[in-house]
């Protein structure tokens, strides 16, 4: 067996389209989830070069060193928790990224800030910034059932947020309706 990790798989239509990548290769999977590959077979060099060639054109590229490992886990575990869960518990992303990583969140914080040039809390904002757009596009909750959805303490802290971030209130932005969202890959 073999685990590959993969960087900018974000969503579920990124494991679907490497899935079908590695199908074509004929490469059996024995799991695949955001930003790692398990394989039922060692790559040979060859093998691994191929995929990794195969990657690059469909925007996603075969991570090498641990510490670039570490930094996308801490995205996919970020990303999983504000667009692919109802967020309903009030969850400590400190304690989260901590417990799920084995690692301890300064030495995680530290890093994610020295590799991409920002810090984990405003990496997590960003994306929930981002979840808030999409809600706000689709116009089916209240901004009130978002902040909560959101884990907001009050609504006018996820509007100062949202502004600070966007600069546009909630309310402008839902009523412009422009396509403000950035593929969560780019968010930073």
């Amino acid at each position: 067996m073999t685990t590959l990790f993969i960087k900018n798989m974000v969503c579920n239509r990124c494991i679907m389209v490497v899935k079908n990548e590695l199908d074509k290769l004929d490469l059996a999977v024995t799991n695949i989830k955001l930003g790692e590959i398990t394989l039922a077979n060692q790559l040979t060099s060859n093998e691994n070069e191929v995929l990794g060639k195969a990657l690059i054109p469909l925007g996603f590229e075969i991570i090498d060193d641990k510490k670039g490992r570490i930094i996308e886990k801490i995205k996919n575990i970020i990303i999983e928790l504000v667009h692919h869960q109802n967020n309903d518990t009030r969850t400590n992303l400190s304690d989260v990224l901590s417990s799920k990583l084995n690692h301890d969140y300064n030495y995680l914080s530290n890093l994610f800030s020295e590799v991409e040039g920002t810090t984990i809390e405003k990496y997590f904002i960003a994306q929930k910034i981002e979840k808030v757009k999409e809600l706000l596009v689709y116009d089916e909750l209240s901004l009130s059932e978002i902040a909560f959805r959101m884990n907001y303490s009050s609504v006018a802290y996820l509007s100062n947020q949202f502004k600070k971030i966007t600069g546009l209130s909630p309310s402008h932005f839902k009523q412009i309706r422009e396509d403000k969202r950035k593929p969560l890959d780019e968010v930073k």
